[in-house]
């Protein structure tokens, strides 16, 4: 039996009644529906930021900038969940990030994870031609959500740095998903008219 890798990052503060957790959902069923082995399964690596993440501190900066055979103990533990972090992205084929739209960016916890998993020899190094990411064969999708900011738009910021912020790390590869237009509030009918709109676009990406 063929198993796909799957990293599920949820970064929205709500649970109920989160168009970004149920559409990343399907999404997942998509991911899995679609691949060409006939018994395909999924193996989700599940990582709610809602939670909370750490941000950078002096020791953390000091351990990421310390060789990896000169790390003190100390150090080592302060970058144990950036290394978890980046070994969930490693092994993973597709990683689905579903966040809102907080006033024109990312939820700082989403940024968080996005700065403990950007190191440099480890998910990306520098040449005399620049940095080159080293996250490699990986999809991604962006499952995105808004009150009000049009995906897309200038004044989207969090699409666009996302987008970078993949590219810059080596995932070129990447699918947004549009879910602003679809409405928690409205009728059952609604919500599953514009859930499928959404699975048709991601059908035909």
């Amino acid at each position: 039996m063929s198993t796909t890798n799957i990293l599920k990052i949820n970064s929205s503060s709500r649970f109920n009644g989160s168009v970004t957790r149920q559409l990343t959902e399907l999404v997942i069923q998509h991911i899995v529906g679609s691949s060409t082995a006939p018994k395909a399964e999924g193996n989700i690596i599940d990582r709610d930021l809602a939670t909370g993440l750490p941000f950078y501190d002096e020791t953390w900066i000091g351990a990421n900038f310390t060789a990896a055979d000169e790390r003190s103990d100390e150090q080592r533990e302060a970058l144990k969940l950036s290394d978890q972090l980046i070994d969930e992205i490693q092994q993973s084929e597709h990683i689905v990030i579903a966040t809102p739209i907080y006033n024109f960016s990312l939820p700082a916890v989403l940024k968080a994870w996005v700065d403990l998993i950007a190191r440099a020899k480890v998910t990306f190094k520098y040449t005399e031609n620049g940095p080159v990411g080293l996250l490699k064969n990986k999809k991604a999708y962006l499952v995105m959500a808004s009150g009000g900011v049009p995906i897309g738009s200038e004044s989207d910021f969090a699409s666009h740095f996302l987008k970078y912020f993949l590219a810059f790390v080596g995932i070129t590869d990447v699918t947004i998903i549009d879910a602003s237009k679809v409405n928690m509030d409205g009728s059952s009918e609604e919500i599953t008219a514009a859930i499928n709109s959404q699975m048709q676009q991601l059908a035909a990406a």
